[in-house]
């Protein structure tokens, strides 16, 4: 009932700068917290940053003072602002959210993912 789609992606030289946008719509009745996972080939995916709709973050230790996530929640949206790119961020970037619609199971949702390649 929720669609996430992902935007930003893209090929960047090491050092360089992306700015990842989710935007989630649908049947929303209120999303707390919204992600961002990565998954390289051949590798687990991962939690890159997080955020609550209080604005709590959290942040892997490989992107800390790298990565800056942040969201509107008026427009369920979620950002995250990549800083100081390395080759070792290369990896499909997914968008993800979770909601706790009142007197229902909570759910989750996961958006496409979006190409991001930092070169060398």
């Amino acid at each position: 009932q929720v669609q996430l789609v992902e935007s930003g992606g893209g090929l960047v030289q090491a050092g360089g700068s992306l700015r990842l946008s989710c935007a989630a719509s649908g049947t929303i009745f209120s999303i707390n917290t919204m992600g961002w996972y990565r998954q390289a080939p051949g590798k687990q995916r991962e939690l890159v940053a997080d955020i609550t709709s209080g604005g709590s973050t959290n942040y892997a230790d490989s992107v800390k003072g790298r990565f800056t996530i942040s969201r509107d929640n008026a427009k369920n949206t979620v950002y995250l602002e990549m800083n100081s790119l390395k080759p070792e961020d290369t990896a499909v970037y997914y968008c993800n959210a979770d909601q706790k619609p009142w007197g229902r199971p909570r759910e989750n949702y996961w958006g496409q993912g979006t190409q991001v390649t930092v070169s060398s």
